[in-house]
């Protein structure tokens, strides 16, 4: 086997994502036959002994990746020094090994959220240059005028720097609330909510639809399911 570059083999591991195996490399947490590995290095599994803080690197015996249902309240990470409820949690205990949550989604949002043991299929839904679809449905206060899509739609500076355009459309109004349905290429920390704070009319339920071409559908609140292949169209293309 050829040497590979190790935040791709530590991601292959099914640990974390590539980008957070390149800070752990910055971070000095990886090391290859006990000397220290820096961002950049290459590594042969089937000859050089890699770990990350001091365990040995396994790789998975194959990739798996499941959709759940995230509700409210729960954390999309996998441990939490508080005690609080995380998504793996919500696992079976023999499902949760090497599983990482791809993406995010706030504590108090709800819906589609994939966790996966494989590092590519991670790089490829996160990172920003493959830019990804995305699709909330939004309950917001009130009834946004035209104008106010129009901006939404636009992009929303936030933290003065531009935010990409929106695909936004108005789905009903009922009892002094708006349902909005939103397709996101990015995922900037609480986009929406932020968003939606600025233009006046905040968010009262957030619940994420599709990830990509995979959709939440019926899948009960607090439930999972296995992710087939043929669910990926496009993503199933390695970068």
């Amino acid at each position: 086997m050829a040497a590979d570059r190790l935040q791709k083999l530590v991601a292959a591991a099914g640990l974390c994502s590539r980008r957070q195996a390149e800070a752990w490399l910055r971070d000095g947490r990886v090391r290859v036959n006990g000397e220290l590995a820096q961002l950049g290095d290459r590594a042969d599994p089937s000859c050089d002994l890699i770990s990350v803080d001091g365990q040995p690197l396994e790789r998975p015996r194959s990739t798996l990746t499941l959709l759940l249902n995230k509700p409210p309240g729960v954390l999309s990470t996998c441990h939490d020094t508080h005690g609080r409820p995380t998504v793996l949690d919500l696992l079976p205990p023999e499902r949760r090994r090497g599983l990482h949550p791809v993406g995010r989604l706030d504590a108090d949002s709800r819906g589609a959220l994939l966790l996966s043991n494989d590092g590519d299929l991670t790089l490829r839904l996160t990172h920003p240059r493959y830019g990804h679809r995305k699709t909330y449905q939004v309950w917001v206060e009130g009834w946004p005028p035209p104008a106010t899509l129009e901006r939404w739609r636009a992009g929303v500076p936030l933290d003065g720097l531009p935010s990409q355009p929106v695909d936004l459309h108005r789905l009903r109004h009922h009892r002094g609330a708006t349902l909005l349905e939103l397709v996101l290429r990015e995922g900037r920390n609480r986009q929406i909510r932020r968003t939606a704070e600025i233009l006046g009319h905040p968010v009262l339920d957030l619940r994420r639809v599709a990830v990509g071409p995979v959709q939440l559908g019926d899948l009960a609140e607090g439930s999972w399911r296995e992710v087939e292949p043929g669910e990926w169209g496009p993503l199933a293309v390695a970068p």
